[in-house]
């Protein structure tokens, strides 16, 4: 089933030279079909080593767009492309890409139309290195977010993520922030659209080359994580629609 179905992975880099061709090397080409990297603007050299590996598909944003900027371009790439399948791999070496195969199974078979790499599952996050902190305020925003949402997600805060074709289509991602609350509004939007989402468990590695943000940001990411959730509930009861659901 998986041959049949054209499989795209997108890499969302920045700053990515370090550790590209190491994970590009992983990527499992016997269902992937397609790779599309857009660099952000990286200071380094994420843009020639793409090159030198024959990736096809590279977009190169002149000026800095964010993390979910990033990832309008990747999937607005891959859905030229034609895909039916999408995979959203970090190129910082943080998720494995053998667990591509899984991932596209599992939408290929038309089981889940969204599958997410979970780190929390098999308590793969402090395993791999994710400092404490971290870990804590994932499991605050994630029980918070799975009240408002009515959901049961291990976590919403995984970079590792397939969706179909039809999924990319229906949400309007374009309508979402270009920062890294981008995912958090993403997955809210495939819920609000009455999509399934899987996760498997996903092994992690936190280590210098890991992209990562700051305390501070990492507050201002959860005041976005909450605010998208409490959005969610108040479309859902009918109170109001935000932008981002209508």
């Amino acid at each position: 089933m998986i041959h049949s179905k054209k499989v795209v992975v997108v890499l969302p880099a920045y700053n990515a030279a370090a550790t590209l061709e190491k994970t590009f090397s992983e990527i499992p080409f016997d269902i992937v079909d397609e790779v599309v990297l857009v660099d952000d603007a990286s200071k380094d050299d994420t843009f020639h080593v793409a090159e030198n590996l024959g990736i096809r598909h590279i977009i190169r944003h002149k000026e800095n767009k964010g993390y979910g900027g990033n990832q309008k371009s990747c999937y607005d790439k891959a859905r030229e492309l034609n895909a039916d399948i999408v995979i959203m791999l970090h190129p910082d070496y943080q998720y494995t890409p053998k667990l591509i195969a899984a991932m596209t199974s599992i939408i290929a078979n038309g089981v889940y139309p969204v599958v997410l790499g979970s780190r929390i599952l098999g308590m793969g996050a402090l395993k791999g290195g994710m400092p404490l902190y971290k870990y804590i305020f994932n499991r605050f925003l994630t029980l918070s977010q799975n009240i408002l949402m009515r959901q049961k997600l291990s976590e919403y805060h995984t970079g590792y993520r397939a969706f179909s074709r039809e999924v990319l289509e229906k949400i309007n991602y374009h309508a979402n922030s270009n920062d890294f609350v981008f995912d958090n509004q993403m997955l809210a939007q495939v819920f609000y659209a009455g999509f399934e989402v899987a996760e498997i468990t996903c092994p992690t590695k936190y280590d210098e080359s890991s992209s990562s943000i700051n305390l501070a940001r990492s507050i201002t990411y959860g005041l976005g994580v909450l605010r998208t959730s409490f959005q969610y509930f108040f479309a859902k009861t009918g109170i109001y629609k935000a932008g981002i659901f209508r």
